[in-house]
């Protein structure tokens, strides 16, 4: 007689398994322990076999003979329903361990090593945010550039464009990891390279016009916030350096005594690969001081120089200041939008270089590096013509704040040669 869900809910275990049938091979076993599964007993060739059909109360008895009868279906068709279920259960366990998060997961663990820890995040949570949410748990050969165009494009309309393109570069590198092992035939991302808009232009917003430059110099003089961010935003256009250098700037990177005083940047706060940071025969990088900077550090030094950072955190003296206070101030004094900590080094190098300076020694100064084979051999530093840069550039910008003059008289060109 079938089974009744009142029936099921009745029984009670006893000192043995017990067995209630409902028909056509189908019962359910309930354990002493009060547990209750579904089997089907079937033969198949000669041989008597079980098959488990699922646990009740999570599979009702609805359930269980929809398997039951899905089961007996294949037997009809002469396939073993046991054999089926471990056939699917392999290829299902062969998909999910080359899905693409699985794979994506893999790369990143062999690109972990060649980048710093703010990279790897970077990369990481792209993937994370815009790709497995859609296509996690898909076979990476299963995704093509229907699965993949969506994601694109939804960047591109939210005015995204330079993270399509990187997402797209980024999606690009991992099909050709799964091809170089086996787990795809080809890079499906690459196809998507011409359909994306080109890339805006990304300049920082800076300022290179001599008056406006001088109106800038007055208005970071009136700064009113904290006396170390006022000094931090004084330096940064002394030194033109990445605002992660000024930001991160520990007193024991400064030379303060002696005719050539420096602040010697390490590699690790540089912008080098991560392999570059962590050797230590990568020099670091020299910032002449100019007198003007010498006199902002004696100013700073009483304040802060008992702590590591020059420029601590306002919430943790002990971490050094947000990467955001430099613009931060900047906005403050009414200058959002129109030049960032790191126009700056726009600034600088465009007007050093209308200057007449040598070009190879600005580049030097800006820590850039010479490009193809010659940036390879080329080992020259300037440095002599880069502290005359930097006191030049020193006083130049005193005399714009001061007088608004957009030149320098012979004399003082002359001396600062």
């Amino acid at each position: 007689m079938p089974l009744t869900d009142t029936a099921i809910r009745k029984a009670k275990p006893i000192e043995k398994a017990q067995r209630l049938f409902d028909g056509s091979g189908m019962y359910l076993e309930i354990a002493p322990s009060g547990g209750k599964w579904w089997r089907l007993k079937y033969r198949f060739g000669g041989k008597e076999k079980r098959l488990s059909l699922g646990v009740y109360p999570d599979v009702g008895l609805a359930l269980a003979r929809e398997r039951r009868d899905a089961a007996r279906k294949l037997l009809a068709q002469g396939i073993d329903p046991g054999v089926q279920r471990k056939a699917e259960k392999a290829a299902g366990d062969e998909r999910a361990a080359n899905s693409f998060e699985v794979i994506a997961g893999e790369w990143l663990a062999v690109k972990e090593p060649e980048w710093t820890p703010k990279q790897f995040a970077k990369e990481r949570d792209r993937l994370r945010n815009h790709v497995f949410p859609r296509l996690g748990t898909l076979p990476v050969a299963n995704v093509g550039v229907a699965e993949i165009r969506p994601l694109l494009m939804h960047l591109v309309k939210q005015g995204h464009i330079e993270q399509a393109h990187r997402l797209r570069h980024q999606l690009s590198r991992i099909f050709r990891f799964a091809i170089a092992t086996e787990r795809a035939v080809r890079d499906p991302a690459a196809d998507l390279r011409d359909t994306l808009p080109a890339r805006n232009p990304r300049n920082h917003p800076t300022i290179t016009d001599p008056v406006q430059v001088g109106e800038l110099m007055r208005a970071i003089e009136g700064f009113t916030g904290t006396f170390p961010v006022q000094c931090a935003l004084r330096l940064a256009p002394l030194w033109f350096c990445r605002p992660g250098e000024i930001r991160m700037a520990e007193w024991a990177h400064f030379d303060l005594k002696g005719e050539t005083p420096v602040y010697r940047v390490p590699p690790e706060n540089r912008k080098l690969k991560k392999a570059a940071k962590e050797n230590p025969a990568t020099p670091p990088h020299i910032v002449p001081l100019s007198t003007q900077a010498l006199e902002i550090l004696r100013e700073l030094k009483p304040l802060t120089g008992n702590g590591r950072y020059l420029f601590p955190g306002a919430r943790d003296p002990k971490r050094h200041m947000s990467d955001g206070a430099l613009n931060a101030a900047l906005a403050r004094i009414g200058y959002k939008g129109i030049i960032t900590g790191h126009g700056f080094r726009h600034m600088a190098r465009t007007m050093l270089g209308e200057q007449g300076w040598n070009p190879e020694a600005l580049e030097r100064q800006l820590s850039h590096k010479e490009p193809g084979v010659a940036g390879v051999y080329n080992k020259a530093q300037h440095l002599p013509e880069r502290r005359k840069i930097m006191q030049s550039w020193a006083d130049y910008l005193d005399s714009l704040k001061a007088t608004g003059r957009t030149t320098l008289t012979q004399s003082e060109v002359l001396n600062a040669a």
